[in-house]
């Protein structure tokens, strides 16, 4: 179970917007890239977000490039999970391999600071301050496997293989 607070995004968020371009050079430099996340949608982001608290997406997050240091910042930030109407494919798939979990589920109605509980394998999520649940489908349980094992790399290191027991 995973419990914090949501901040709170619109539609269409992209890689960009999650690591600005200007950042490139930080890429080998991930502690500091991490400070700019999402500094192009929240200037104060990182200063706002603690350990265990949500992204909270619209349609369409993490579009654009597969920057996958996009997902792995967010990741560093304290994220525990994104959750949004709808994700890029490829920024989806990252987010499983870097460990952080992506959850598709109706967001319009989380408003920015609700306490909110994620429920991976039953495939809910409740809004503690409106007094809500939301129902998503539960992540497979290859998906859930690879996210307890912390991405596909720990995945494969812990297991000298990819197997899913």
């Amino acid at each position: 179970m995973l419990k914090g607070k949501a901040h709170v995004f619109g539609d269409s968020i992209s890689t960009d917007l999650i690591v600005p371009g200007r950042y490139a050079s930080l890429r080998s430099n991930l502690p500091e890239l991490a400070k700019h996340a999402l500094e192009d949608a929240d200037p104060e982001f990182t200063k706002k977000v603690s350990s265990g608290d949500f992204v909270v997406g619209g349609k369409n997050f993490g579009l654009g490039s597969s920057r996958e240091h996009a997902p792995i910042v967010i990741r560093m930030n304290g994220v525990s999970a994104v959750i949004a109407k709808s994700f890029a494919r490829i920024f989806y798939r990252n987010c499983i391999n870097v460990g952080l979990p992506a959850v598709i589920c109706d967001t319009s109605r989380i408003k920015v600071g609700d306490v909110l509980e994620l429920d991976l394998e039953r495939g809910a999520l409740k809004d503690l301050t409106q007094d809500m649940e939301l129902k998503f489908n539960p992540l497979p349980k290859v998906m859930r496997t690879i996210l307890a094992d912390g991405g596909l790399v720990e995945h494969i290191k812990k297991h000298k293989d990819f197997k899913i027991e």
